[in-house]
């Protein structure tokens, strides 16, 4: 499947997980903050909203958390404004990486984020330079666990979506953004457990890692950009083969 989410992929193979709960939820309440304050508080009305108190249970962030934070952004004041931009770039092997930003700060966000990409084998670049090669996809990653995945692959093609990957336990479905949801709810009736759904960023192309060295490379700009208090998500179109990240292991 061309396109999907590599580096979600790769994190889940590594078995990488992120322990700071506390920045998790501190991002989480930033993605809160901005979808209250473009569609309102009520989250069945804001789709957005939805699928950020989906994220935060997913992350196990309490109630009073979610509830604090929208109440919050419900009425804040114009110094609690964040603004959602995109700052792009290269890594490695000139592999094309997008970095999704919210910030109440643009001047040094991008001071903090081009040191990254220098300090990590890459290069800032300009506004659009990699952009066009990213495509706004809805993604759902569901269990499969002992379920048939060719029935869950017509009812999820069934209710809209446009592809459909197994890997291993999993599954990753891809939509059209506008039919996330509806693709979401197709599957929750049909007895599946969705793991995750979110908007994402999908490269149509994605360019092959070469060996260990620009892999370990990719990895850590990548894991140096997502550790950034102010990037919301990192997005690539880099392909570590399964040979070379034995290699690494």
């Amino acid at each position: 499947m061309s396109g999907h989410s590599k580096w979600a992929n790769i994190k889940r193979r590594k078995g990488k997980v992120d322990e700071e709960r506390g920045k998790i939820f501190t991002k989480i309440s930033k993605e809160i903050h901005v979808a209250v304050r473009q569609g309102g508080a009520d989250p069945e009305g804001n789709f957005r909203l939805k699928l950020c108190i989906q994220n935060a249970k997913a992350n196990n962030m309490p109630a009073e958390n979610i509830n604090r934070a929208i109440a919050k952004a419900a009425g804040a004041g114009s110094g609690d404004d964040y603004e959602e931009i995109f700052y792009e770039g290269y890594g490695a092997g000139g592999a094309a990486v997008l970095c999704a930003i919210m910030t109440n700060n643009r001047n040094r966000t991008a001071s903090e984020i081009r040191y990254l990409f220098s300090r990590n084998n890459g290069n800032m670049g300009e506004t659009g330079c990699v952009s066009w090669m990213f495509e706004r996809k809805g993604q759902l990653i569901v269990s499969l666990e002992d379920k048939d995945p060719d029935d869950l692959m017509l009812l999820a093609l069934e209710a809209g979506a446009e592809d459909f990957a197994e890997q291993g336990e999993e599954a990753e479905i891809i939509t059209a953004a506008e039919a996330l949801e509806t693709v979401r709810e197709a599957v929750l009736a049909g007895g599946y457990e969705v793991k995750n759904g979110e908007i994402t960023m999908l490269a149509g192309n994605t360019i092959t890692v070469e060996s260990a060295e620009q892999a370990q490379k990719l990895l850590k700009l990548t894991e140096a950009l997502e550790d950034n208090d102010d990037v919301r998500a990192v997005y690539a179109n880099y392909n570590i083969p399964d040979e070379i990240l034995e290699q690494m292991e």
